[in-house]
């Protein structure tokens, strides 16, 4: 497969599940979305479905919620160091 149509199918995928992550969530302050650029930047590799769904599950800041976007990342074999930074994101305020 030549590199542009793998490039432009990749980043219309991001596109897409960067939509879900923005009108699924609205009152987090943006938060999931730094999770969600973080972890696709240093792991493009990663399926968007499911850093979308632990970036959101990590959302709420608390201890719970980052071992929960940490254990989904973790499913979806993104190296753990990726997985816990991008969720310790997603709970920022």
């Amino acid at each position: 497969m030549r590199l542009a149509p793998r490039l432009t199918a990749t980043l219309s995928g991001l596109a897409l599940a960067l939509g879900g992550v923005v009108a699924a969530a609205p009152a987090v302050h943006a938060t999931p979305q730094n999770c969600f650029y973080y972890v696709m930047e240093q792991h493009p590799d990663a399926d968007p479905e499911v850093v979308e769904r632990g970036c959101l599950l990590g959302a709420k800041g608390t201890r719970e919620s980052h071992r929960a976007c940490y254990t989904e990342l973790r499913r979806a074999y993104v190296p753990a160091k990726i997985a816990y930074d991008g969720c310790r994101r997603a709970g920022q305020k």
